[in-house]
């Protein structure tokens, strides 16, 4: 992946390609969230109890760009079928209907020290960029749960790199895909103010590149 995001543009580094300076490594983790060279990579068998990777600082407003594709294997799975609004399509017996799918993995990008705010990696249907907590929260408003729900699938297909540009001001979130804008000024109710941004373990390899964050 090229560089996106210039430092004399105001960017500035959140992985230096040598080492995990920056970022706090959880006890248990040391073996398996690693620097490549320029790729940070995650094998997806940390032993930690918070099995998570998270910046050392905390932010507020920012852009973030980050690349990311998946390492490991793939298999078939079944998975839910979501619908554009958010909801899952049920069958006349009201049951979740499901879909088979190539699946990689799960993982995702948490926004201020919030794990309720994670901009979704994952291989279903919908797309990757979703953001699952508040989707999921049945508090959450139908207008809420509709524009945490991706507009379109923008993902590149399993193994190639993948880009996010995440925008975060307030309390509303933009995402664009591999130049797709997937999730347009969407509202997360409720999130904090400010905090670490943090890399998700769901158990799965995976490997990020070309993390670089702007604050606002």
């Amino acid at each position: 992946p090229s560089m996106v995001a210039p430092l004399d543009q105001g960017f500035t580094t959140l992985y230096n390609g040598v080492n995990l300076d920056g970022w706090v490594v959880p006890e248990g983790s040391e073996d398996h969230w690693r620097a490549q060279d320029w790729k940070l990579v995650y094998d997806g068998k940390s032993q930690a109890e918070i099995k998570h990777l998270w910046t050392r600082e905390s932010y507020r407003d920012f852009v973030m760009v980050c690349d990311w594709r998946w390492s490991g294997e793939t298999s078939k799975r079944q998975v839910p079928l979501i619908l554009p609004d958010g909801s899952y399509a049920k069958n006349e017996k009201g049951e979740r209907l499901n879909e088979e799918v190539d699946f990689a993995g799960d993982s995702g990008i948490f926004l201020r020290g919030n794990t309720k705010s994670q901009v979704n990696i994952w291989n279903w249907s919908i797309g990757s960029g979703e953001v699952y907590g508040y989707r999921n929260d049945p508090k959450t408003s139908p207008e809420v749960r509709q524009s945490v729900t991706p507009r379109l699938a923008a993902d590149n297909p399993i193994g190639k790199w993948n880009r996010f540009i995440i925008t975060l001001k307030g309390d509303r979130l933009s995402v664009t895909l591999n130049g797709h804008r997937v999730i347009e000024d969407a509202l997360l109710p409720g999130i904090p103010p400010e905090g670490p941004i943090g890399l998700q373990h769901h158990g799965d390899p995976i490997e990020f590149a070309s993390l670089y964050i702007k604050e606002l």
